[in-house]
This record gives C-alpha cells, sequence and structure tokens, in this order.
C-alpha cells in the first residue's frame, strides 16, 4: 500500500494528539506529523495513546502545512458538511478506493483540523482533495480522534489491486508550482481580479485536482505557462521575468 501521512494541525489538546495516534496504530499507520502550535503534549498524549506512545515521541513537528505536504502525491483535507457551500469531493470510503489505485512507493497526506474550527481557506486550498465523514444533520462534527479513527479503519481494508495500472500522480510541490505560475499569469493577463483572485480561481484548482496529473502532464503543463509568460513579456517592452 502506498504510505499513510497523519496531518494534525494546530491540535488543542494533547489528549486528542494521543488518541489519534492510538487510532492510527490501531490500523498499522505511523506515520505522524503536527502542525503549527500545539499544546505540550507530555505527559498528557502518551496516557491517552496507551500502547502508542512511540508514535508520539516520534512524531515530527513543522512550521507550516506546506511543509507538512512536502513530498506527498495526494494530499486531502478533511472538513465538517457544517456550513459548506460545496461538496467534498471523497469520504472514507471513496478515498479507501482512490488509495488502492496508488503505486506502493507514493504518499497521501491526510489533514485534520483544530478542533473547534477545522482548516483556514487557505489551507484547504493546499491540499489537492477534500474528504467528509457524512454525519447526522443534528451534530456533523467529530472528535478529532474519532475522525482519524473512521478514516484508519476504512484505508486499512483496502488490499492493493496488482491487475489495477498504478498510476504516479505528480508530486504536491510541483502541483503548487503550476497553481502558483498559474494564478500569476491569469492575474497579469486580467482573468483574475487583484482584490480577490481566489473567488474564481478555487474552482480551477479544484477542476486541476480532479484531473490526478502525472509527473510528465506537469511539466508539459508548467511547459506551457512559461511559453504564455514569454508570449506576454513579448508584448510588454520592458517587462522583465
Amino acid at each position: 500500500m502506498p504510505s499513510l501521512r497523519i496531518v494534525l494541525v494546530e491540535p488543542r489538546e494533547a489528549g486528542n494528539v494521543g488518541a489519534a495516534a492510538r487510532a492510527m496504530k490501531n490500523f498499522g499507520f505511523t506515520e505522524l506529523v503536527i502542525v503549527g502550535e500545539h499544546p505540550t503534549l507530555q505527559p498528557v498524549a502518551e496516557w491517552w495513546a496507551s500502547g502508542a506512545g512511540e508514535l508520539v515521541q516520534s512524531a515530527r513537528i513543522v512550521p507550516t502545512l506546506q511543509v507538512a505536504l512536502a513530498g506527498s502525491h495526494l494530499t486531502v483535507a478533511t472538513t465538517s458538511s457544517r456550513g459548506r457551500n460545496s461538496e467534498p469531493e471523497l469520504n472514507p470510503v471513496s478515498l479507501a478506493e482512490l488509495y488502492t489505485s496508488m503505486p506502493h512507493d507514493q504518499t497521501v497526506s491526510l489533514v485534520f483540523g483544530r478542533e473547534d474550527r477545522g482548516l483556514t481557506r487557505a489551507e484547504l486550498n493546499l491540499c489537492s482533495r477534500t474528504a467528509v465523514i457524512p454525519t447526522h444533520s443534528s451534530l456533523p462534527t467529530m472528535n478529532l480522534a474519532q475522525s482519524v479513527s473512521l478514516f484508519c479503519y476504512e484505508l486499512a481494508q483496502v488490499d492493493q489491486k496488482g491487475d489495477v495500472p498504478a498510476r504516479e500522480r505528480a508530486p504536491s510541490d510541483l502541483i503548487d508550482r503550476i497553481h502558483e505560475r498559474a494564478q500569476s499569469l491569469l492575474m497579469e493577463i486580467g482573468f483574475l481580479h487583484e482584490n480577490n483572485p481566489d473567488r474564481i480561481y478555487d474552482d480551477l484548482r479544484r477542476v486541476l485536482s480532479r484531473s490526478d496529473i502525472d509527473s510528465r502532464e506537469a511539466e508539459i503543463l508548467l511547459g506551457i505557462l512559461r511559453q504564455l509568460e514569454w508570449a506576454v513579456s513579448e508584448k510588454q517592452p520592458g517587462r522583465k521575468r
């Protein structure tokens, strides 16, 4: 199976970190990354980990979500259905199905937000997909560790299908380069407005994320963007890149 990286963004409770680590170990996953501010983990997190203390001890602490996602081939932001204007793309079952199609040497980063307010819009945009656990409308949000447990359970049930050709997805840093150059170019030609460029570009970002492009396709897109940048610069004397 591909590697699974569980990413917790600014967790508020040490006990939730420990319980999440325990859920990970229950289903055979070991890579835990904590982003940004977090409570002192010891000793509470190890108490809640109850047999998975080594995952808490080995957890990687990084300053930003972008650093946490580096080297990933599929990045999935988990989100609540509460107050959403658009439907998430995946749930635990469909994510597991996607997981089976990936090569063994690739990495999936599954991102969980803060207990009280989840992920910011900017953090959601750093991920290529979104996923939600379908819950009852009377209580749409779940505890952090419970959410980690449900996703890990579904991902642990899948068997890698030998007869399905594995698709080499482009790494997240390469996709980020495409978005940075594309958004800059679209602003330059006036397609996006400087005062609110994300309003339309967020939709374009989702279109690209659904395509699951590989590294060769990503390099082709970057080449197209470079050529477009050159063409724009040729029409603007004195402009330098």
